[in-house]
């Protein structure tokens, strides 16, 4: 296994946190065989093809305003390494904008092969959960560049592509890697993804008086009320999917209501 030098990955961007109580509008890109989907409450049979062109739907936010965009490897999440890595790749080139990726990073490999493909943070959700001693390594060898994705059913940390449940409150294990350098936390209460009734605003804005860490809020957002409403809580961003693929608003309309454009 190759070692971790510590040193950026060649021609990466500088890291620096997500500015606090800043609302940034992430679009989210969901892979899967190649093509953007939408997951709803993460159950692979419920899958909704959006598009069969990942580079063309990402210079179509970066068009619209996108600053960051929010990569996922379906496929790779379940099946525990990086399956869509020419899609991937095709994004960062085609965008030409931070992006981060999350699903099936599992080992150091992993994480090289992701810096590779140009990609700017990485989510780590099982691991973090199944090697913390991994992970904080990690954290540690790429400060800044790592996010802990906590995907949470009921309050309880998911993992394998959202197939497992743990006993672990996502808030203790948030709480368990708080002082290390990473760019932040993206919670996601699957109960909400893809339904577009809200998002779980207790447990976001728990999470965010737990931890100091920037926090990333997804799942749940369908309309522009949804954005104010998380805009009232101390969190950094949030990744919006569903309700952008639906046209329930656009990302212009959701970056002039809460978000920011850097």
């Amino acid at each position: 296994m190759p070692l971790c030098t510590g040193r950026r990955p060649e021609g990466a961007s500088p890291a620096g946190r997500l500015g606090s109580r800043v609302v940034q509008i992430i679009p989210a890109i969901d892979l899967r065989d190649g093509k953007c989907v939408r997951l709803r409450q993460g159950d692979y049979a419920q899958e909704t093809v959006f598009g069969d062109d990942p580079a063309a739907m990402a210079r179509r936010w970066v068009a619209q305003g996108a600053t960051r965009l929010h990569i996922v490897d379906l496929d790779g999440a379940r099946a525990g390494k990086l399956i869509n890595l020419a899609a991937i790749q095709a994004i960062v080139q085609a965008s030409r904008a931070p992006c981060q990726l999350g699903g099936g990073v599992r080992t150091l490999g992993d994480l090289e092969a992701a810096w590779r493909l140009g990609v700017d943070r990485v989510v780590i959700g099982t691991q973090a959960l199944k090697q913390p001693e991994w992970f904080g390594s990690m954290a540690e060898c790429y400060p800044g560049r790592l996010l802990l994705g906590l995907d949470a059913r009921d309050g309880l940390v998911a993992t394998e592509g959202w197939l497992e449940t743990s006993a672990c409150p996502a808030i203790a294990l948030a709480q368990r890697f708080a002082r290390l350098p990473l760019a932040g936390v993206i919670y996601t209460d699957i109960g909400r993804d893809g339904m577009l009734m809200g998002p779980n605003l207790d447990a976001q804005r728990a999470l965010a008086e737990a931890v100091s860490l920037p926090v990333i809020a997804s799942g749940g957002v369908g309309a522009l009320e949804h954005l104010l409403q998380l805009s009232e809580l101390p969190i950094a961003g949030c990744i919006v999917g569903r309700a952008l693929y639906d046209g329930n608003f656009t990302l212009e309309e959701a970056i002039k209501a809460v978000g920011h454009r850097g």
